[in-house]
């Protein structure tokens, strides 16, 4: 009986209780607003370097390690501080024989191929045509690509930001006067994970001529989602 009765209480108390009230999200209009800017890089990085065939290993080896010292002794002689240039790629691999015919490939190694490369930072793009130059002079046969940059690319994106609210809020009034209500203050904003492009440009290892670099413009974007209130017009 005793259980009965609490069991009852229990229940009582249960029925007693307010349910919890259901939170309604507020009336808004969502919308992203986009914005670039365009600004000139200021950070170049060159990647080139010796590639040299030998009969053996070590001659392939010792070739490519005296052609690349010439290199690396160049730069050092182009004003270029150590910190800016590191070996990006190392390699020795054996070159095989092989028929006119693919399906009749004669076995056995050849010779050998030794490469060494190294990625520059070149700080003043103007001065990208010139350290191309320089690798070609000291004996650089593998020039790579060029990729521009722009090294304080949040700086510039701060104008492109305001920019992308702006746009935002351009699209969210015209949906406004659409839906005949008024915009209010916005009541959520996120930015967007924007890429930041990277200009890339190819130059052919071997050149007699001297060469011709454009660094152009980086286009840099951003943008923004953005909730809106809305209320009646009035």
């Amino acid at each position: 009986m005793k259980q009965i009765l609490a069991l009852a209480a229990t229940a009582a108390a249960l029925l007693a209780t307010p349910a919890p009230a259901q939170t309604v999200p507020p009336s808004a209009i969502s919308v992203t607003g986009e914005a670039n800017v365009s600004v000139p890089p200021d950070l170049a990085q060159i990647d080139g370097g010796v590639t040299s065939d030998a009969r053996t290993a070590r001659e392939a080896s010792d070739a490519n390690n005296a052609a690349m010292g010439k290199v690396l002794l160049a730069l050092k002689g182009a004003g270029i501080d150590e910190k800016d240039y590191q070996t990006s790629r190392l390699s020795l691999q054996p070159q095989y024989a092989t028929s006119p015919k693919v399906s009749e490939r004669a076995p056995g190694i050849v010779s050998f191929r030794a490469s060494n490369r190294v990625t520059i930072k070149v700080r003043d793009v103007a001065k990208v045509a010139n350290v191309i130059d320089v690798l070609v002079g000291a004996g650089a046969n593998d020039i790579g690509g060029i990729n521009f940059t722009v090294t304080q690319a949040s700086k510039h994106l701060d104008e492109a930001r305001e920019q992308a609210i702006a746009d935002a809020r351009r699209k969210a009034e015209i949906y406004a006067r659409a839906a005949g209500v008024t915009l209010g203050a916005p009541i959520a904003i996120s930015e967007g994970g924007p890429p930041t492009p990277m200009f890339r440009s190819r130059v052919a290892g071997g050149m007699a001529a001297p060469a011709s670099v454009a660094p152009g413009e980086e286009t840099l974007s951003v943008s923004v989602s953005v909730s809106w209130a809305i209320k009646p017009k009035e």
